[in-house]
């Protein structure tokens, strides 16, 4: 495996070391925060931080590569996220997280359905999935009195998951066009932020910036905003360029076992059999997903040009 191979897993997993403790911070926030709000000063945040990166504005080669930029800002970043946060208001954070984790199957099916059968999903990723999600759901309903159901938020998690592997598709292509990865990142946002705008109509924002005189509002949102945003996109794109959709969106396998390890060290939470079992099978499943995912695609995209961070 080549240094630049290794390098663009380990973006992968940054991505979701990080990703994996957003929920803590945004549940913070939905305490005085609508979803839409928490939305928006995050992205605005995350928008003039890569400006301040990169003040160089980006110029298309291309017109219709406008399209592509705007797809991927309303999907993975706008559609997406906004059905997270609501969805978080409406049912467990542990429900979520086990179905929001089940987009690397929605993300190999519609891999498979753009490449027109190119790309077939082998059987280690079948297998690698089902592992993985009897981890996720041992580790995320161990202790629990009763299994909490809420089929509004559920359904809208399952819609996330499935917009996420729209989104992932469209960021490799993206990659395609060979441009810097900040102001590509940055055009995706500026989408993503006029998105927000009927949605903001439709939910009722209000722009309410004494909300950011508390210490935990800034820092979650600061947090949000620069971390799990500018910079992660940013490393994630990367890593999709780079490795395909398929095998970097099966890192997302990880984010339920990030939750536990924080709540240990960080809320010094008592660790059970299970949980250790659960991130066990989660880990050998990231491993058969990693190790056969799909046939036929590159693990390089070599048609498109270095793109820097």
């Amino acid at each position: 495996m080549s240094q630049k191979h290794l390098t663009s897993h380990g973006f992968a997993l940054f991505t979701i070391l990080i990703w994996g403790t957003t929920f803590v911070a945004t549940k913070v926030l939905l305490e005085d925060m609508s979803p839409i709000q928490i939305l928006v000063y995050r992205f605005v945040l995350g928008y003039l931080a890569l400006w301040l990166l990169a003040p160089k504005p980006l110029r298309l080669t291309d017109r219709r590569q406008e399209l592509w930029f705007a797809a991927a800002g309303v999907t993975g970043i706008a559609v997406y996220q906004m059905m997270e946060n609501v969805a978080l208001t409406m049912t467990t954070a542990s429900n979520v997280g086990v179905i929001i984790s089940s987009a690397p199957l929605f993300t190999g099916i519609a891999a498979m359905l753009v490449s027109r059968g190119k790309e077939k999903l082998k059987w280690g990723f079948y297998l690698g999935f089902l592992v993985s999600m009897v981890g996720i759901a041992l580790i995320s309903y161990t202790g629990a009195s009763e299994f909490q159901l809420d089929w509004r938020g559920d359904l809208l998690s399952v819609l996330a998951a499935g917009v996420w592997a729209v989104y992932s598709v469209i960021a490799q292509k993206l990659g395609t066009f060979g441009y810097p990865t900040i102001q590509s990142t940055r055009r995706m946002f500026f989408y993503a932020l006029i998105a927000m705008i009927p949605m903001g109509a439709l939910t009722g924002f209000e722009l309410d910036l004494s909300l950011m005189t508390d210490p935990a509002h800034l820092g979650s949102i600061c947090y949000l905003g620069l971390g799990a945003s500018a910079l992660c996109f940013m490393t994630w794109n990367t890593a999709i360029q780079r490795l395909g959709t398929v095998q970097t969106t099966v890192y997302l396998y990880l984010s339920p076992v990030i939750t536990v390890v924080c709540s240990i060290f960080v809320l010094s939470e008592r660790v059970t059999w299970m949980s250790l079992l659960g991130i066990t099978l989660t880990l050998v499943g990231l491993v058969v997903s990693q190790w056969g995912s799909v046939q036929g695609e590159k693990q390089e995209d070599t048609s498109c040009t270095e793109s820097t961070l």
